[in-house]
């Protein structure tokens, strides 16, 4: 295999402590929301404050730091868009992304020095559409996720040495074209357009015949019925070789709303394969095993591959059930270590004295450890942490590092081991 070219991991990040995760655990890049304008509202998003010191850390350990200004904006938008992105301008993010062309226009004259990166919801399908932006200084483009990588290698061939390319590699995939829905809207008044998303494509629904009104005609796929609207999952992680070589530069995993599990297990399995790969083929398939395991510990639907193969099929893209394989719980991410060897943390998910957890770590050593121990902020004993975010003083078998991921597998029941 002749020498590949490196594509950049970018990973989503929905407050200051998942950034950190993902640069820690092996992002590239990362991209964030602020408070307004961003396709994310129920995130918890940046305040100015956090986006600065997100900026700062990412920095610090040679990680850019997106920031997504990708709504489709009305009238009554614009004059809060400009304010933003001169907020924007003086923060000095890596690159903006950005769907409409009106916020295009006002980037460009307040933000002539940051990158814009045109957003998917833009309906990039083609490299005419590429073309256009590149004229109009965009630096990249993200393919709509319709297209095949046979299509992309037709853009690529047809674009710019230096536009980029960027495609998603891993996560949620949307109905509507380009993620341009208007079921939330009609549902419930909440604009997925304007970041407000409520998600009816994984509601349950039910056919009725015009002439039998209130009768309810269930297409069942299980016991829970069907979901004819919901997509399974993206996940790239055994076609790597084929979306470098169609010439993608930037692989982007989805999830701007995710733990801080879910992305460290997700960037940390693309970081090891993609280095894999690029240092060794042959280690690339010997550790495929690792990455499939690996990256089924996070929460997902069932995996497809999405369009890049050619148009999906009802076995391999949609109308599966709505029920989230949840392989493995979050607990926690220790935030430091005392000299005496206990973990600090914030509690997200309860655990006991006694219990046999795992310490995912950067390394991919991680360390199954039994907790000896867990106390309060004031010292006081406990025998469980029911109370999430919570702060709490654990004491395992081994002494943990900062940074590691506190997880344990979940049992068939709905509870831990």
């Amino acid at each position: 295999m002749n020498k590949m070219k490196r594509p950049e991991l970018l990973v989503p990040a929905a407050n200051l402590e998942v950034l950190k995760t993902a640069v820690d655990y092996g992002a590239d890049a990362v991209y964030i929301g602020g408070e307004e304008f961003g396709l994310r509202a129920k995130a918890d998003n940046f305040s100015r404050e956090e986006m600065e010191a997100g900026i700062t850390y990412a920095h610090e350990h040679g990680v850019k730091v997106h920031v997504t200004v990708n709504i489709l904006a009305h009238n009554y938008d614009l004059e809060g868009v400009r304010g933003y992105l001169e907020e924007l301008r003086d923060i000095e993010p890596d690159a903006l992304i950005i769907a409409d062309p009106g916020i295009f226009t006002y980037a460009r004259e307040i933000c002539p020095d940051i990158d814009i990166h045109i957003s998917t919801q833009a309906n990039n399908t083609n490299w005419e559409t590429y073309l256009f932006w590149y004229r109009l200084g965009a630096k990249r483009v993200v393919s709509a996720r319709e297209l095949s990588l046979t299509e992309i290698r037709q853009i690529r061939e047809h674009i710019p040495e230096d536009m980029e390319i960027e495609s998603f590699i891993h996560g949620a995939m949307c109905i509507s074209y380009s993620g341009r829905c208007l079921l939330s809207n009609y549902f419930t008044g909440r604009d997925a357009n304007h970041g407000a998303c409520t998600h009816p494509c994984r509601w349950k629904y039910a056919v009725v015949e015009e002439t039998r009104p209130g009768e309810y005609l269930p297409v069942y796929e299980n016991e829970r019925g069907t979901y004819i609207f919901n997509s399974r999952d993206l996940c790239m992680i055994e076609h790597i070789p084929e979306m470098i070589e169609a010439g993608i530069d930037s692989f982007k995993i989805e999830g701007r709303m995710k733990t801080a599990l879910y992305v460290a297990t997700v960037a940390r399995t693309y970081r090891r394969a993609i280095d894999d790969l690029l240092c060794d083929p042959g280690s690339y398939r010997e550790h495929m095993e690792w990455y499939r395991e690996e990256i089924g510990k996070c929460t997902h639907r069932h995996f497809t591959t999405g369009f890049y193969f050619g148009k999906p099929t009802s076995e391999t893209q949609i109308y599966d059930s709505s029920t989230y394989v949840s392989d493995h719980i979050y607990l926690g991410t220790v935030r430091e270590v005392t000299p005496d060897g206990r973990a600090v943390f914030e509690q997200k998910n309860k655990f006991s004295t006694g219990d046999m957890i795992e310490l995912m770590k950067r390394s991919c050593d991680d360390r199954q450890v039994r907790v000896m121990r867990l106390q309060d902020e004031s010292g006081a004993d406990m025998m469980s942490c029911p109370h999430s975010r919570q702060i709490i003083y654990a004491t395992f078998s081994e002494i943990p590092e900062a940074g590691d991921i506190m997880r344990v597998r979940a049992a068939s029941d709905g509870g831990t081991d």
